[in-house]
């Protein structure tokens, strides 16, 4: 049942994320120069981020939100910043695509988007506590998502 649930969150973020890139542009806003800037900015960052926190972890590198069992504890790298780089990439990434898109559309799919990651992570460092004692300890110092934000007291 847990897998099926990790493999059915991971399905969903997939066509979100899909969603964000094949949904019809809107008029909600202009996409003018500066926001378009401003969208590669995000997609650039985001990238960024969701690529430094995959190679962090390397053969600890999964989708699903399960630990991979024996996988040693990231802390250092991005990860040294905030606990989950990948998903926060991929919600900055995702800002740069509703800003291109234009639609009120984008802006409810991006949301369900960080609602699914949000959820995601909190299932993951349930698992992450038993897994790891040290656990606790990292999320009481290094934020969620951004830095300094979304500490574990």
């Amino acid at each position: 049942m847990k897998r099926a649930l990790a493999f059915c969150l991971v399905v969903l973020q997939i066509l979100l994320l899909a969603g964000l890139v094949l949904l019809p542009h809107g008029r909600v806003w202009s996409v003018n120069g500066f926001v378009v800037a401003s969208a590669i900015a995000f997609i650039a960052v985001g990238v960024t981020l969701a690529v430094q926190g995959s190679t962090t972890l390397g053969p600890a590198m999964t989708a699903s939100p399960i630990p991979r069992e024996d996988a040693p504890l990231a802390t250092n790298g991005v990860y040294a910043v905030v606990r989950n780089p990948i998903y926060t990439g991929l919600m900055s990434g995702g800002l740069g695509l509703v800003l291109i898109g234009a639609s009120l559309l984008h802006v409810m799919v991006w949301a369900a988007l960080i609602g699914l990651l949000a959820g995601k992570t909190r299932w993951e460092e349930q698992m992450l506590v038993e897994e790891h004692p040290a656990y606790s300890d990292y999320a009481a110092r290094v934020g969620r998502f951004l830095p300094g934000v979304g500490r574990i007291r």
